[in-house]
């Protein structure tokens, strides 16, 4: 779900002077089916800040508070709106299980499971794992952590299937080096499943730089984005009924817009309406179910993930340094 630390350094002259890099009014309407996901007065607050790279926010179920990474410290923040912002995990994905030539790269993705425990991917341990306790020490139970007999590359992204498997995906952005890393030992960039018997199987392999993911509301389709500046892309797969992928279909190309607007392709949430919200060059970009680009909430610098509220009311964004976030009319 990370593009490149570079972005870090290209934020605009204004913004660390104190002014916000977003418009005052940051909702771009393309086509009127935006009007039924955001109002064009909506505007997004800003509820924390100085992150080195804001990734993977999801919403606690019990509280509804926000965790979220900060990939590059290695660690997960909780924002609440009672108590702001507190450090919830450190470590949170590298605890040194791969000590050679590692970049200590934290937690990616974060969600909660069906049965509520917290699942992250981890790209310093290269595995996807489960949180047994957030003490002084967290303690971390791998869920996987290698296919064919060899290392993940770093897994990135993750999503649970009403049968219980996960997806997800695995780009190489947490090895130094990424393709050309002499500890790559995958030779593709996969998405994968992880079934409830600890099987994993292959999905896809044809994507340069698979990132987000997320099912469409009935299951019958899988989005994944690629974030490739030379393939800025969202494919959408089949889900067949023993829950491998059909042949993938390109949704959405916005390799043209990534040579314009900061960030590409990365994390993705379907609204219950089928409408995506899906990080993309400029902010965050509303999508319907038939490939339409709606509208974008335009952030100002690169977008990497959203999340959305229990009620579907509040779309929150990690966005470079910043946590944000914007009122939904409910999509």
């Amino acid at each position: 779900m990370r593009t490149t630390a570079m972005l870090l350094f290209l934020l605009p002259a204004l913004a660390l002077a104190g002014t916000p890099p977003w418009p005052e009014q940051p909702v771009l309407m393309l086509q009127p089916g935006m009007q039924q996901v955001v109002s064009k007065q909506a505007v997004l607050e800003q509820l924390a800040e100085g992150f080195h790279w804001a990734e993977g926010p999801v919403a606690e179920p019990d509280s509804g508070d926000i965790l979220f990474s900060d990939v590059p410290q290695n660690t997960v923040y909780r924002w609440s709106a009672q108590h702001g912002l507190t450090v919830y995990l450190q470590p949170s994905g590298y605890t040194g299980l791969y000590p050679d030539n590692n970049l200590q790269e934290g937690a990616n993705g974060l969600i909660f499971n069906h049965d509520g425990q917290l699942v992250l991917a981890q790209h310093g341990d290269r595995r996807l794992a489960v949180l047994q306790s957030s003490a002084e020490k967290p303690q971390y139970h791998t869920l996987i952590s290698r296919y064919n007999g060899k290392p993940l590359n770093s897994p990135n992204d993750v999503v649970q299937h009403s049968s219980g498997a996960y997806y997800f995906t695995d780009p190489p952005y947490g090895l130094k080096g990424a393709d050309k890393s002499a500890q790559k030992q995958q030779s593709i960039n996969g998405v994968y499943r992880l079934q409830r018997d600890g099987q994993i199987t292959l999905l896809a392999s044809h994507l340069t730089r698979p990132n987000g993911l997320a099912f469409s509301p009935d299951e019958q389709w899988l989005y994944v984005a690629n974030s490739d500046p030379a393939a800025a892309q969202w494919w959408r797969y089949p889900v067949n009924s023993d829950g491998t992928l059909g042949e993938g279909k390109l949704f959405f190309d916005a390799t043209a817009a990534a040579k314009m607007a900061s960030g590409l392709p990365d994390g993705l949430k379907v609204l219950p309406s089928g409408i995506l919200l899906a990080t993309g060059p400029g902010g965050v970009w509303v999508l319907s179910a038939k490939g339409e680009h709606l509208g974008t909430i335009q952030t100002g610098v690169a977008a990497a993930n959203v999340a959305l509220s229990a009620d579907n009311s509040w779309l929150y964004i990690t966005a470079s340094r910043y946590l944000l976030r914007i009122k939904l009319l409910q999509g």
